[in-house]
């Protein structure tokens, strides 16, 4: 990928140096997003598909939404703090060639994840009698859909319908990583005027399937990333959760949250979880990576017009709240940030610790066609896959 660096010219920061002086005369700065990125810097040719950067905006300018159609990611988010200020509050890089760099600076940040968001055990599943064999890049298990090469390493055709909706297609072929069945699938992200960020995401197959689509934003609403976000307070609307073991694969078990550090059904700090001398959240690196089960799922339904969740900073006064009509939210507070020398890995805003951030991500449980008891994920051909997800920011 050094080619890759080089042609790019790094960061935006080095394209406006490169910029600012040419043969000894004055060049215009290029024109950046609200959130500082430089768009140029993330256009290029990724295996014969044009790369670019899309800046999605509300009527009343008060939201804006930067998104690559390599992985379908969100790149920045930025919304006004209590004062007014536009503030980024999602995690990732400022420059197209460490998000395709998925040897040195391996993500998910912000991406669209597919085929399968989460985890699968053993990398395989049975359909119909058949035993699928996929791709296994966690350890013994396959995570979201195959990571390096699944979906968030692919490049979508995009299509910008007017200035606040970007419409995403992807064509996985029957066999890729394992899965069977080619599937056509659309992201769609609309940024609206009441400042949401909406998802859509649908799809249909050739051949029956498994299917389980998400987000991967990872959110910091004090706007800070050089610092833990665990001071921001979290409410997810779940009585339950599904207890992991120690490769983060469910026990098959639903359990309550009252009297775990999972009870977030209060609003309060992540910092209260972090760390606990309890055994789900040491076998998550001391923070949590854990699928709660939605309240607002019901008779095989997801109410996604009732928040599922919510995160606030006292310090911007930023607060988001979530929707989905699936049954799932993981919550994953940022535990390998940080470790493991990611903290080398310099980013948009400089170098992320530990617990800097935390993902709510909609979804079926994970591993869930390991489990028939649960929600189950197929799709058959003439059905259309739908999800939908939702997070709309204001203050107080």
């Amino acid at each position: 990928m050094k080619n890759l660096k080089t042609i790019l010219c790094g960061s935006a920061a080095a394209v406006a140096l490169l910029c600012a002086c040419t043969g000894g005369q004055q060049v215009t700065a290029p024109e950046l997003t609200a959130s500082g990125l430089n768009p140029a810097a993330f256009d290029t040719i990724i295996n014969n598909d044009t790369v670019k950067l899309y800046t999605l905006k509300n009527a009343s300018g008060t939201m804006e939404v930067c998104i690559t159609n390599y992985g379908g990611r969100v790149v920045s988010l930025a919304v006004p703090d209590k004062d007014g200020k536009m503030t980024d509050v999602v995690l990732g890089y400022d420059n197209i060639h460490e998000y395709a760099d998925t040897k040195n600076t391996p993500s998910d940040y912000g991406s669209s994840v597919g085929r399968y968001a989460n985890r699968i055990a053993g990398a395989k599943f049975t359909l119909n009698g058949e035993e699928y064999n996929l791709t296994a890049n966690d350890g013994p298990n396959c995570l979201h859909g195959g990571g390096a090469t699944g979906w968030m390493n692919k490049v979508y055709k995009a299509e910008q319908i007017g200035d606040n909706v970007l419409k995403l297609t992807i064509v996985a072929e029957d066999g890729e990583n394992g899965f069977p069945g080619t599937i056509t699938a659309t992201t769609t992200y609309t940024v609206t005027d009441d400042n949401t960020l909406d998802m859509v995401w649908e799809a249909t197959t050739d051949k029956e399937t498994i299917i389980n689509q998400t987000n991967h934003n990872y959110y910091n609403l004090n706007g800070d990333f050089n610092n833990v976000g665990t001071d921001m307070e979290l409410w997810i609307n779940a009585d339950n959760f599904t207890p992991s073991d120690t490769l983060y694969i469910p026990t098959g078990e639903i359990k309550p949250v009252a009297g775990t550090p999972f009870d977030f059904t209060t609003p309060h700090a992540i910092a209260d979880a972090i760390g606990a001398d309890f055994d789900q959240i040491q076998n998550a690196r001391g923070g949590i990576d854990h699928n709660f089960c939605l309240n607002t799922y019901k008779d095989g339904k997801g109410d996604d017009t009732t928040p599922c969740a919510s995160l606030y900073s006292k310090k911007t006064g930023i607060f988001m709240e979530m929707f989905t009509n699936e049954p799932g939210v993981q919550c994953y507070t940022g535990n390998f940030q940080g470790v493991d020398g990611e903290l080398e890995i310099a980013h948009k805003a400089g170098k992320y610790p530990q617990y800097v951030s935390v993902c709510l991500e909609s979804q079926k449980y994970p591993n869930s066609p390991n489990q028939p008891e649960w929600v189950q994920p197929t799709l058959k051909p003439g059905e259309k896959y739908y999800s939908h997800a939702a997070y709309k920011f204001s203050t107080k």
